[in-house]
């Protein structure tokens, strides 16, 4: 049985493909004005990656805040829903899911089972999100994979107070006018999205164990600065994090498949 899940996200487009279960192919491509547009990117891609076509998909779940757009889809499935499954596939002990997406963050508190018990969300502002931190890296001409490990340099660690991603960038140039060293900025950039994420936390609470999901999650120093307010650590999902809600909306398509 081969079906798939298709994320369409605020600045990437995900497509996992599953066969007989286990994850055959997927994909990440960069977002589209057009969501329709993006998702058949990151499909194509999918599909390229191991020579199928679309015809070939049993039964395919779209999820992300472009899931209705999706023309493709047999059905569509919220992506708090979808990364709570994806993330429980892999670690059925996970209680708290934090998914750090392009411009919204969610703390989602999951069952023994990977229902949905409770979740928090920021989608107001961009500060805190995948987002805020592309336009921090461009502020300091660094490559966005550049902030995690540049961050855990630092030896004096600036503090970034602004809570507004317009007012922080105005922030992060003061710094750079007054000689503040580029580790200890950006360490400054990676504690403030951490102490954004405790407060949404703080609003579910927290139960162990704890994982995180989406772009951001591949970034070592916002991980490392969570860590260390929340005195425990992260456990690292086995795959790329960034297509758990892809993976959810794909075990998802398995299930639907099976009782058709």
């Amino acid at each position: 049985m081969i079906v798939a899940g298709c994320d369409v996200g605020s600045l990437t487009g995900k497509a996992v493909i599953l066969k007989d279960g286990e994850i055959f192919s997927y994909s990440i491509v960069p977002t589209t004005p057009k969501p329709e547009r993006t998702a058949k990117n990151a499909m194509d891609k999918a599909l390229e990656n191991v020579n199928l076509s679309l015809d070939e998909i049993g039964y395919i779940v779209g999820t992300g805040y472009g899931r209705v757009k999706i023309p493709f889809a047999n059905s569509e499935l919220s992506e708090l829903s979808c990364h709570g499954k994806g993330a429980h596939s892999f670690i059925p002990s996970i209680r708290t899911i934090i998914d750090v997406g392009g411009q919204d963050c969610k703390v989602i508190k999951v069952s023994k089972d990977g229902k949905i018990l409770d979740f928090a969300m920021n989608d107001k502002c961009a500060a805190g999100t995948g987002r805020f931190l592309e336009v921090m890296a461009k502020t300091l001409e660094l490559d966005l994979e550049e902030l995690g490990p540049i961050s855990l340099q630092s030896k004096n660690q600036a503090k970034i107070t602004a809570q507004c991603s317009v007012f922080a960038e105005t922030e992060v140039v003061s710094l750079m006018a007054d000689g503040i060293e580029v580790p200890d900025i950006v360490a400054g950039i990676n504690d403030a999205i951490a102490s954004r994420i405790m407060s949404l936390i703080y609003r579910v609470g927290l139960e162990e164990d704890l994982t995180m999901t989406g772009g951001v999650a591949k970034n070592i120093g916002v991980v490392t600065f969570l860590e260390k307010k929340l005195g425990i650590k992260a456990i690292k999902l086995p795959v790329d994090p960034q297509i758990m809600g892809a993976l959810g909306a794909a075990l998802t398509a398995k299930e639907k498949a099976q009782i058709q």
